[in-house]
């Protein structure tokens, strides 16, 4: 199968191209840089978002576009004009995709279009499924709102479109995981807040292997949780945290002393959601690591 990947060269990208060229798949990589060689015959870097890019000629007999693409949203404080590339880089990128496969001789079957569960906006009581409307006001949840409206028109092009609504991705070296661990690496690590807000989390390889799933599994459309099926509190969270690589958990760290460092990007860590993910659970997706502990230890031992 031919699957072409935006955003192929990020933190999930890389992971998602060593599984899919692991099940023999020929991924192609849309990226803005000028390509000088390819270095794997199943790789195929391919420059689009330029105007010297014409990518439609290699993206031909594409089955599978997978979008991943769009500005990080934890790299930076969230001031006006960051918070507006965020947005952007999300529209124009699904816009794009779209502007190829109308002009493609055959469309692809499927389009996999990340997304996250911000969408569902805060709350500390409600649990959330992909059967839930999106009520948040927040930044990222209107962001993500937008995000999708883009890509659901694939639907209108008679293309499967799924949304990966992500929660927060659990991986050694890249994401949230080595920031959170530092504190705790460094003996200072402790609950944030009141540690009672939701931390809904998925282990890297269940994102990459649920999205191999969804390829794999016709049926599959519309939102889908990329949560792992036990959501913990941010407090049980650190306590497992400290568990597992052998350190204390003692230090709290003062909701209102985040809020004063990050500003509104210290939604990401003081609040949250209880997310569950239904869809995969329902289809029969095995997740590979659906309880922290064992997460955890995964990724540290």
């Amino acid at each position: 199968m031919k699957i072409a990947i935006a955003g192929g060269t990020g933190f999930v990208g890389r992971a998602l191209t060593a599984e899919l060229v692991e099940k023999r798949h020929e991924v192609v990589i849309l990226t803005r840089k000028e390509i000088k060689a390819n270095k794997s015959e199943r790789i195929r870097y391919v420059q689009w978002l330029s105007s010297k890019a014409d990518p439609i000629h290699a993206l031909q007999g594409t089955d599978i576009f997978i979008n991943l693409a769009g500005e990080s949203i934890n790299s930076g404080r969230w001031t006006d004009k960051r918070k507006q590339r965020i947005l952007d880089s999300r529209i124009e990128t699904v816009r794009e995709i779209l502007a190829i496969i109308k002009k493609m001789d055959i469309k692809p079957t499927a389009l996999i279009n990340a997304s996250a569960i911000g969408i569902y906006g805060i709350s500390a009581e409600k649990v959330f499924t992909e059967e839930d409307k999106c009520s948040g006001n927040d930044f990222l949840s209107q962001t993500v709102m937008e995000w999708e409206k883009e890509a659901v028109n694939a639907s209108q092009l008679d293309i499967r479109t799924a949304l990966c609504r992500f929660g927060i991705i659990l991986a050694k070296q890249e994401g949230a995981l080595p920031k959170i661990a530092f504190p705790y690496k460094s003996f200072i690590g402790g609950p944030i807040g009141a540690g009672q807000q939701w931390m809904s989390w998925i282990h890297i390889d269940d994102v990459i292997k649920g999205i191999s799933f969804i390829i794999e599994n016709k049926n599959i459309h519309g939102p889908v949780n990329f949560t792992a099926p036990h959501p913990v509190t941010m407090a049980e969270f650190g306590q497992t945290l400290a568990e597992v690589i052998h350190r204390p958990h003692w230090l709290t760290v003062p909701s209102f002393a985040l809020r004063l460092l990050l500003g509104e990007m210290s939604t990401l860590v003081v609040d949250g959601q209880k997310v569950l993910p239904n869809k995969l659970l329902e289809n029969g997706y095995p997740f590979q690591y659906p309880e922290l502990k064992l997460a955890l230890k995964n990724i540290f031992n």
